[in-house]
């Protein structure tokens, strides 16, 4: 045998194992692929957004492949004209061409990852499509429009920097090139004696620059150097400095002059180039010191010793542009507002706004919920929402929470796959309460609660009580099966459904079930005997998800809330936002939630049906220049707000991230004087109240509320935040935004009087500490070991004041479930605390209140007497001489009496002491 057959044999085997080995990882690869194209295929399909999906695949695809065709292109010739220049070529070299030209193109498919951005391209060829109406505000210093910076000088920008790189890379790739097959072509004579080999002569680079090829690819770097020298006059505008952001006054007036020089040294070194005449297109290098030293000598010596004078146009500058960016240009309204501390409310005007407050803070009624509504461990509430409904003909305040399903709180959920797959698939049902109705024993008084869901009046019904899409979901999910889905309990036994809406993605046929299941890597999928052929598969039920595989070019808020329908259907609300960077003269905000950027909208505002997933996406800011973009790319995905039904309509709100980053801006930017705004000398803080439950002051979370803004006829919905000057306590400013009708979108700012005291929340927050009464509550309250829990102050302008109104719950350690025990109002001087709301604003509103001053540096002193009881404490601060005094506190022996009843029937002797000590104090 022959010995070479013997050894190749082993290595012809080795190879056929790594070729198929090769081919297995490629088809395993394929296939997934494959499979991930057939599902997405399928749930676009599902959401009717078939055009949408292929516009995104063409988009992302398309501008990669031409550059990546350029690239090649580029990079072959390059390297052909330097084989040429050798004295060879690719034709004599077939088994290298092959292998050079695969090379090639791995490394133009490389440098096309690297700098290419497919949709800052197509975003640059959509905005070419805007009216010119459309794009935007202009900067003041090159007149451009705003979708100039968002659009065109990224695109630009990209363009430059990838002729920059690839004429390096050619012109080297071509002078490697060149010396590699000179030499290579050379070494078959190294062993004749009359070889000789100069090393450094083959490497000089004269050679390769005698080339006209590298002459033009030369030349093309540096025409797109002097294009990129041109194209960063604008990004001067994006520049922070110590007092402002954008071009100050030496850029203005030396930096942007020099740009010029370095435009035309770039210009003058390419025809150098052309010409021959490299030495002489060096020099113009010195050019670069020059622009690094001269604008820091001359902000050194002249402009930093008149900063203030020579830059306050530029300031003012940075104001404007800062305040446009974040929307508050043509939307905001400042309003002087002449609060008072000793100032009068009508009652009977203001009776929609008083009977509206809201009582319930969202934490304790979600603890409330979870132990009264939960039904089963696998019930969850995940989040409380704030909405407003009309009630037998009246607008309230609502509390809504859905009864949502998690899977992993039922026992073995993950080894027993039917259960988690398809018998529990869904929640079912919501609680809703009125946010100020409480019951005799503190607890909510529910509109709609139980299971199966029990509506308690007020003209709503509830059709599909079903949750298939929320914020809690795991996934997937199968219906239609043969396996009836859980639908809630019943007593010891458990009602079931069949799932009857359109959502999903139909798997009834095996190669659909075979494609899940390689999707998913469960095999289950396939073996389970309970599919049918109606059978539908549910992805993406969490409803961000959902909202970001369909559109991720927006930033969506963190919390969705969810709307009951007058047709009784469930319907998640999501609100998105546009963002950039690339809003000149504006400031940088950095956030947890949506990263860093200078430009901020709400401009979509998405509905997903928590029954079938239906989403819908509507443009509620048609004058943002990104949505327009967006919306001609999709049109299909992004439709015009008038097309939202109207019984949706009436629920859309202001969002409060939105509403968190631009009170964040204004704490700042309120200031439009250059002087006051480089001097730092009104700078606000969000205003801070009394922690929940550790009473650590922290700054308060904006709150939907109804109130009646001042110079508006009615109430409305609004979501509110109060200011305070820095390091301070007094209030100095409110901050609301409108969410109703055609006021949607505005915002106003109540700016107090800086010569008057306004009480800020933390301050009224030290007087309820420092009262008596209200101390010996809550201090006995805790040592019986319940635990207190304070709602968030909550702060109404009414007329010319304040109100504030802080609930307070108790509840036991044990078992969170709070209970409405006490309320405080407070106006001015005033302070009512009763056993409900209303008798603590009859004190307050007939003067009946105790009265002591709120000191501005420090807890109020307490009063200089007191009953006993802190309820009595209003009762008892009437003159005993009026007889409608003394008929009030008839009342209030009446009240407690009744209390004291109603305690004692509950076993709650403790609580019904301190009633019998109240009426003590009241006959004393």
């Amino acid at each position: 045998m022959n010995p070479g057959y013997e050894l190749e044999y082993p290595r012809r085997r080795r190879a056929r194992w790594y070729t198929l080995l090769i081919t297995v990882v490629a088809l395993l690869i394929g296939a997934r692929v494959a499979v991930s194209l057939v599902i997405d295929y399928a749930w676009w399909r599902e959401l009717g957004q078939l055009d949408t999906w292929t516009k995104m695949l063409g988009y992302s695809i398309l501008p990669g492949v031409a550059l990546t065709v350029v690239t090649f292109a580029l990079l072959w010739i390059a390297h052909a004209r330097g084989m040429k220049r050798a004295g060879t070529g690719l034709r004599e070299h077939p088994v290298y061409a092959r292998l050079s030209s695969l090379a090639l193109l791995l490394l133009a498919l490389l440098l096309t990852a690297v700098l290419l951005d497919s949709w800052q391209a197509v975003l640059f060829f959509g905005s070419l499509q805007l009216p010119p109406e459309a794009a935007g505000w202009r900067d003041p210093v090159f007149a451009k429009p705003l979708s100039f910076y968002l659009f065109q000088l990224p695109f630009w920008k990209d363009a430059a920097r990838a002729a920059i790189v690839l004429g390096i890379l050619a012109a080297v790739l071509h002078w490697v090139t060149a010396t590699f097959w000179r030499i290579t072509s050379r070494l078959p004579s190294w062993g004749d004696q009359a070889f000789e080999f100069d090393l450094q002569a083959e490497l000089r680079l004269g050679e390769a620059f005698a080339s006209r090829l590298v002459k033009g690819l030369v030349a093309m770097v540096l025409l797109a150097m002097a294009v990129n020298a041109f194209l960063n006059r604008y990004m001067l505008l994006f520049e922070e400095h110590r007092t402002l952001v954008g071009v100050g006054w030496v850029d203005e007036h030396v930096r942007l002059p020099l740009a010029w020089l370095s435009i035309t040294g770039a210009l003058c070194a390419a025809l150098l180039v052309l010409s021959g005449r490299y030495r002489l297109a060096a020099v113009l290098a010195l050019i670069i010191p020059i622009n690094a030293i001269a604008p820091r000598l001359v902000s050194a010596v002249y402009v930093r010793p008149n900063e203030l004078a020579l830059e306050k146009p530029y300031i003012r500058r940075h104001i404007e542009a800062t305040r446009a960016a974040y929307g508050f240009t043509g939307r905001l309204r400042e309003v002087e507002y002449p609060a008072r501390l000793e100032s009068k409310i009508d009652a009977a005007e203001q009776a929609v706004l008083l009977e509206n407050v809201r009582l319930w803070d969202w934490r304790a009624f979600h603890d409330t919920v979870t132990q009264l509504q939960a039904l089963r461990p696998y019930y969850v509430f995940a989040d409380t929402d704030v909405d407003r409904y009309t009630i037998d003909g009246k607008l309230r305040q609502i509390l809504l929470t859905p009864r949502e399903l998690d899977v992993r709180q039922l026992p073995d959920a993950r080894a027993n796959w039917i259960n988690s797959h398809f018998i529990y698939t869904h929640g079912y049902g919501l609680v809703m309460a009125e946010a100020n109705r409480i019951t005799p024993t503190g607890a909510p008084v529910f509109l709609i609660a139980d299971a199966p869901p029990q509506v308690r009046g007020g003209g709503l019904k509830l059709t599909r009580p079903e949750l298939y899409y929320g914020e809690v979901m795991h996934e997937p999910v199968f219906v239609r099966t043969a396996q009836p889905e859980f639908n809630y309990p019943a007593g010891d036994e458990n009602v079931h459904s069949r799932y009857e809406g359109q959502g999903g993605i139909p798997v009834g046929n095996f190669l659909m079930r075979l494609a899940v299941a390689f999707w998913r890597g469960d095999w289950n999928v396939l073996l389970t005997g309970y599919m049918t052929p109606e059978t539908r598969m549910l992805i993406r039920r969490t409803i961000r998800e959902r909202a970001r595989e369909l559109a991720d070019f927006l930033e969506w808020d963190s919390d969705p809330y969810l709307v009951l329908t007058p047709e009784g259907r469930l319907v998640w609300l999501l609100d998105g936002y546009t963002t950039s960077s690339a809003h000149p003269y504006s400031r940088i905000i950095r956030t947890q939630s949506y990263g860093s950027f200078n430009y901020m909208r709400n401009a979509v505002k998405a509905t997903i049906d928590a029954y079938d997933g239906t989403v819908r996406m509507y443009v509620f800011d048609p004058e943002d220049p990104i949505i327009g973009v967006w919306q001609k790319l999709f049109p299909q995905l992004l439709r015009p707000a008038s097309e939202m039904p109207a019984s949706l309509r009436t629920h859309v709100r202001y969002p409060e991230g939105l509403f968190r980053v631009q009170a964040e801006i204004l704490r700042t930017f309120h200031m439009q004087n250059p002087e006051s705004f480089y001097n730092r000398e009104d700078l606000w803080d969000i205003a801070r109240s009394g922690g929940t439950q550790d009473r650590q002051p922290e700054p308060m979370a904006p709150t939907y509320l109804i109130a009646q803004l001042p110079g508006e006829a009615t109430p409305e919905y609004l979501i509110i935040l109060p200011f305070t000057p820095r390091n301070k306590d007094n209030m100095i400013g409110l901050l609301a935004a409108r969410c109703d009708g055609e006021h949607l979108g505005q915002l106003v700012l109540l700016e107090l009087s800086k010569q008057a005291l306004i009480y800020g929340p933390l301050q009224i927050t030290a007087r309820i500490d420092s009262d008596q009464n209200i101390s010996k509550d809550l201090t006995l309250w805790n040592q019986q070991g319940s635990q207190v829990l304070r709602g968030q102050i909550l702060v109404l302008p009414v007329e010319e004041t304040f109100l504030y109104i802080q609930p307070i719950y108790i509840q036991s350690p044990q078992a969170r479930m709070p209970q409405l025990k006490k309320v405080a109002v407070a106006m001015g001087n005033q302070l009512a605390y009763r056993d409900t709301y209303e008798q603590a604003l009859a004190d307050l509103l007939s003067g009946t209140a105790a009265t002591t001053p709120v000191s501005s540096q420090g807890p109020a002193p307490a009063p200089s007497s007191s009953p006993a009881s802190g309820s009595a404490a209003a009762s008892a601060a009437v003159a005993p001489s009026a007889p409608a005094s003394r008929d009030h506190r008839f009342e209030a022996i009446r009240q407690h009496l009744q209390r004291y009843k109603e305690l004692t029937a509950q076993g709650r002797l403790a609580d019904a002491g301190r009633e019998l000590e109240a009426i003590e104090a009241l006959l004393r």
